[in-house]
């Protein structure tokens, strides 16, 4: 793991090596205006991006009080292309680490990979060939991205640490964004539909449906730089497992265009209510690079 930080590390200074004062042809726009997730590439285009998110929690629907302490660490990379002549269609893949700590330790415990028995595991857990499409021509900004998750863990739980669903996920995000006029506010929204299924007593979520609407608002001080507030509500639904779930987080964050290749951004969530979930917060950051 601490090899893939370092060439992650390498790749990002690499990329930041641009004039700050470069951006985007479009316009003379960067790319964090420009190429929003409803954003298809030209071919030939590359965008990779790395996100982190951690989930720590010490409260739940589960009971009363404070429970003790549960933190779960996800890392993902995408990494995508343009393959057709007018940018309609990218293909990619979708790459994702773990590492999970209970039992009241350290939220920052999850970066110590040690996987101490009965209080941690990680290890990568699934991957996800995807496509990325625009299916109304001439709404340029609504696509929609497919991917079909493979599991890589043995076991969900072991030795009572979870680690991750073991299912096969087939997930369908469908994304839309305006720019109003003027190019300071923008909105964005998603609906991520992800069908879970598999021998249902392998995993909770097996044989069900996850619906996850998001609103995303961002505001332009400048064409480098945007903040943003978000909400989210995801709903599983029952489909032969006997389990139901739902959370609403609300949250905020913002993203700077460090170079003409490389931005940052950072996002905090809360977790204002839900029901079978954890009532936790989320700190994101991520990377992405496009050329």
């Amino acid at each position: 793991m601490k090899k893939i930080i370092l060439l992650i590390a390498i790749f990002t200074v690499s990329f930041s090596g641009f004039s700050q004062d470069d951006t985007d042809d479009n316009n003379g726009k960067s790319n964090i205006q420009t190429y929003t997730p409803s954003k298809l590439l030209s071919k030939g285009q590359w965008d990779i991006k790395w996100f982190n998110n951690l989930y720590t929690q010490t409260e739940s629907t589960f009971s009363d009080g404070r429970e003790p302490r549960q933190t779960f660490f996800t890392s993902t990379v995408d990494i995508f292309t343009g393959v057709s002549e007018n940018s309609t269609f990218n293909v990619g893949l979708l790459l994702e680490f773990r590492s999970n700590v209970i039992n009241d330790r350290n939220a920052l415990d999850v970066f110590q990979f040690d996987g101490e028995a009965g209080t941690a595991r990680s290890g990568f857990t699934s991957f996800a060939p995807a496509v990325k499409f625009n299916p109304i021509k001439g709404v340029g900004n609504f696509t929609i991205q497919s991917a079909f998750h493979i599991p890589l863990v043995d076991n969900e739980t072991e030795d009572g640490v979870f680690l991750d669903q073991k299912g096969f996920i087939f997930q369908n995000r469908f994304f839309y964004d305006y720019t109003f006029p003027g190019d300071k506010w923008q909105i964005f929204t998603e609906l991520n539909a992800e069908y879970n299924f598999g021998d249902k007593d392998e995993s909770f979520a097996n044989n069900s449906l996850n619906l996850t609407p998001g609103v995303f608002l961002s505001y332009f001080p400048s064409s480098k730089f945007t903040v943003l507030v978000l909400a989210q509500h995801s709903q599983r639904l029952d489909l032969g497992n006997d389990f139901e779930q739902d959370f609403t987080a609300l949250g905020g964050g913002a993203k700077y265009q460090l170079s003409k290749v490389l931005n940052i951004e950072t996002l905090y969530t809360n977790f204002v209510r839900g029901n079978n979930t954890g009532l936790g917060e989320t700190f994101n950051i991520g990377l992405r690079a496009l050329f």
